[in-house]
């Protein structure tokens, strides 16, 4: 979509605390620049060829800008959300999953895919909230209920976010097994209300519902698994449920769940037997042309391995494999023939056992921090 340009009526999107939008020739006025919601890597299916290649996608309260790089500039193009509408899943190209698609107020159709379901969840649930903040004609905030379940206004969420997220004192992340699925880095709901209470957060049950849920709704914690997301969305009001069938995960950890059947066992890869720690997209040095691409990475614990696959293709093949048995992970400032607009930061270096090196760069220092721990523990444990 392009944004046309006439005399009478100019928008104007710039990287300050405010815009100029010029209403008319005669009249104008300023109004903030939109609030910067969420980021990262989707794949995107071009408007004109049709393929599909990783973008670098910005969602704001009022538009979703994608970028070539995320080292760019100036988007590629800006869809506005005002008067759009979002599909989720969309089935319309048959192997290709984890889907969605927004239509413009202009009938103008684009597709998004995630690396993995909790991903995709994680889009179409703000850039629904967005579009539904457009038509109310409010600033975008994720879906609070503080006066519904009376949760007080001195009650600092992030704070009490920092504390359960602590790695050491904090809720711990474990690897769950229901129903034919495995969770990894998850916990369960009673988990959440007994460290509240423990920590003496919340002076019974009830009161540890009240600020769990709290901290769902502000998208601190995240459900996963029916029970849970049914809790999530039924109703009028969004519940934490107290149980041990109810599954749920930090926002910002490797979460990923994945189902198995034991008839596939057989013919699956050695390699790939292993359970999903975790998956994302990071940028990663080519060995010959020093390049660098966004490719998926999928960690398994055992056998120990990581790996990598050009997203905009799929998961059938995988570009590569490395064994982590025996690694060596660490950040680095510098990278060997690395072009400079290409390198924003946040590098980390994978080092094998028979001395082959792997350059990758995170998207946040958080994102990177989290990589690493993971590939160390595998690399230490995994065969």
């Amino acid at each position: 979509w392009v944004l046309p340009i006439e005399t009478a009526a100019l928008a104007i999107r710039v990287s300050k605390p405010c815009s100029i939008r010029a209403q008319s020739s005669q009249v104008v006025s300023v109004v903030m620049e939109p609030q910067q919601v969420k980021e990262g890597y989707l794949v995107k299916r071009g408007t004109v060829l049709c393929s599909w290649k990783a973008v670098w996608v910005v969602l704001s309260d009022d538009a979703v800008e994608f970028y070539k790089r995320k080292t760019d500039s100036s988007p590629k193009a800006m869809i506005p959300l005002k008067g759009s509408t979002l599909t989720s899943p969309c089935q319309d190209f048959g192997k290709r999953t984890m889907v969605f698609k927004i239509r413009t107020e202009k009938k103008q159709d684009h597709f998004f895919q995630a690396s993995h379901s909790e991903e995709r969840e994680a889009w179409v649930k703000d850039i629904r909230r967005a579009i539904s903040c457009l038509e109310a004609g409010k600033r975008f905030a994720r879906k609070s209920t503080r006066r519904s379940i009376r949760l007080p206004e001195t009650v600092n969420l992030n704070e009490l976010y920092m504390l359960i997220r602590d790695q050491d004192n904090g809720v711990k992340e474990l690897k769950l097994e229901i129903e034919n699925k495995t969770y990894n880095h998850c916990f369960t709901g009673v988990t959440v209300v007994d460290w509240l209470i423990s920590k003496e957060k919340a002076r019974n049950r009830a009161e540890s519902v009240m600020l769990a849920t709290g901290l769902m709704n502000e998208g601190y914690l995240q459900p996963a698994g029916d029970l849970s997301k049914t809790g999530a969305s039924g109703g009028t009001e969004s519940v934490f449920l107290d149980e041990s069938d109810a599954i749920y995960f930090f926002a910002d950890s490797g979460f990923f769940c994945e189902g198995y059947s034991s008839d596939e066992d057989d013919i699956v890869k050695e390699e790939f037997r292993g359970n999903i720690i975790k998956q994302g997209c990071l940028l990663k040095q080519g060995h010959r042309r020093k390049n660098w691409k966004v490719r998926k990475f999928t960690l398994r614990d055992d056998p120990a391995y990581i790996h990598y696959h050009d997203p905009a293709k799929g998961d059938e093949e995988p570009l590569g494999a490395i064994h982590l048995r025996g690694s060596v992970v660490t950040a680095v400032e510098f990278v060997p023939d690395a072009k400079r607009y290409d390198v924003e930061g946040n590098l980390f270096e994978i080092i094998t056992s028979d001395e082959t090196r792997y350059f990758l760069q995170a998207a946040s220092a958080d994102e990177k921090k989290e990589w690493i721990q993971a590939i160390q523990a595998v690399s230490k444990t995994g065969k």
